[in-house]
C-alpha cells in the first residue's frame, strides 16, 4: 500500500484543505502520514514557505495548492507500481 505523506502546520488554511483531499483520495487505497514541519528544524527549514506539501511514496506530487486530481493519479500510479502492474490511461 502507497504511504502519502503531507507536509504541514498548523494554522495553514491550505494544509487543512490539502489534508480533506489526501484523506478522501487514499481512503482504503493508501496510507496517510501527517508530519508538521515545525517538529523538526530541518523540516521547517525545507518547507516553510511550500506547505503544504504531498509526496507518495517519497515523491513530492503537489505544493501549495493540492488538487484532488493530482493526488489520486499519483496514488494510482504508486498503487500500480505497488503492485507490478504498469500504469495505464
Amino acid at each position: 500500500m502507497p504511504v502519502v505523506t503531507v507536509y504541514t502546520r498548523r494554522g495553514c488554511h491550505l494544509c487543512e484543505e490539502a489534508e480533506r483531499i489526501v484523506a478522501a483520495e487514499a481512503r482504503g487505497r493508501a496510507e496517510v502520514v501527517l508530519v508538521d514541519i515545525d517538529a523538526d528544524e530541518t523540516l521547517t527549514d525545507r518547507y516553510t514557505v511550500r506547505v503544504p506539501v504531498v509526496a507518495v511514496d517519497g515523491v513530492e506530487v503537489a505544493e501549495l495548492v493540492v488538487g484532488r486530481e493530482e493526488v489520486a493519479e499519483a496514488i494510482g500510479a504508486a498503487t500500480s507500481r505497488c503492485f507490478g502492474h504498469p500504469r495505464r490511461r
